[in-house]
């Protein structure tokens, strides 16, 4: 019998096949169940001896076999299939209380055996079949668990060697003489960094999605440490939104780009202020993301496109990546707006 054939058993069955395994390798439960089978299947027929016409020698012998093949196994069910069939031979096939065969005796012990034969090995083969089935589900558990572990390792891996990039870019950002240069090598410690923070929050491979609200929280305050910016605040109205690990890194990284361009330009020269960051998700399924400051705002003229500028060369290209739209405009300072949309789920 095929896993498929195992399949399309009634589940009452399987389950009571599934359950069962365990018991049928304790002798002591096979040898019980095929004693107490016999015991009860001849003690209901002797008692309905009185009552039967000749011709049914084995009418409560039948269920007996099968039930202890079922829930005791291969050996139990061919000892009780031949206690039965002698039992039936001696007590209740005339002539009585002798083997003779006379008659359609032979008929109807060849009748017996045949029957008994087909039931044990259907039900033996069907024992073996969940048997194997559950040895493939326990390997394959062992696989799942393998690559669980495996996934964990290579994300710890990752995200410890873009930690390290990061400290190198860092420290070497020291060494150089120049603003611009320290900067450059700062915005991409920085960068690195941020991948290496959310590669750590995907290290499970359960939970291959990211809560972006608690995430845009913390970001805003790492972001204004790095940079020494503690004459900002930071106000967050966020709500919960799971995107998938394919996005997480584009959003992560859009986010800090437009974060990082309004401490850099909203607040300038230590100029005191309010950045603040929405999250929402409209009726639509369309995403928002808005990352607002109450500074100069945009400079008259600008063009995004056209910007040489590294950090929103990158927030239009990874918008680009996931299909979103990227719009800015003067509102009380610089507004940047992010639209997207989130995958179907498969």
């Amino acid at each position: 019998m095929a896993l498929t054939d195992v399949r399309s058993l009634s589940r009452p069955i399987h389950l009571a096949l599934v359950r069962t395994a365990h018991l049928r390798r304790l002798p002591l439960f096979q040898w019980s169940v095929a004693v107490a089978a016999f015991v009860v299947a001849f003690g209901l027929r002797y008692g309905l001896n009185d009552q039967l016409p000749v011709g049914f020698p084995y009418l409560t012998f039948f269920p007996a076999v099968i039930l202890t093949t079922f829930f005791a196994g291969l050996y139990p069910g061919i000892a009780v299939a031949v206690a039965s069939g002698l039992a039936s031979w001696y007590f209740f096939i005339p002539p009585f209380h002798t083997f003779s065969l006379v008659g359609g005796a032979p008929l109807a012990l060849a009748f017996y055996i045949a029957i008994v034969s087909v039931d044990i090995f259907l039900l033996h083969w069907m024992h073996l079949s969940v048997d194997r089935l559950g040895r493939e589900r326990e390997k394959a558990e062992g696989y799942a668990r393998q690559r669980d572990l495996l996934f964990q390792e290579l994300q710890h891996r990752v995200s410890n060697n873009l930690a390290v990039v990061s400290s190198m870019l860092s420290a070497q950002s020291r060494a150089l003489e120049g603003e611009a240069g320290q900067a450059a090598l700062v915005q991409a410690s920085a960068r690195i960094g941020l991948i290496s923070k959310i590669q750590r929050q995907l290290h499970d491979p359960s939970r291959q999605s990211l809560d972006l609200a608690p995430y845009l929280r913390q970001l805003g305050p790492d972001l204004m440490e790095a940079s020494g910016a503690d004459h900002i605040a930071y106000a967050v109205n966020a709500e919960p939104l799971d995107v998938p690990a394919a996005l997480a890194v584009p959003l992560g990284l859009i986010a800090t780009e437009l974060i990082s361009n309004a401490i850099e330009h909203g607040f300038a020269h230590s100029r005191a202020g309010t950045l603040s960051v929405t999250l929402r998700q409209r009726g639509d399924g369309e995403v928002v993301l808005t990352v607002a400051d109450d500074g100069p705002g945009w400079p008259e003229g600008y063009e995004a496109g056209r910007s040489r500028n590294l950090g929103m060369r990158i927030v239009l290209s990874l918008t680009q990546q996931i299909g979103g739209s990227f719009a800015f405009r003067n509102e009380a300072g610089a507004v940047s707006e992010l639209r997207f949309r989130l995958p179907d789920p498969a």
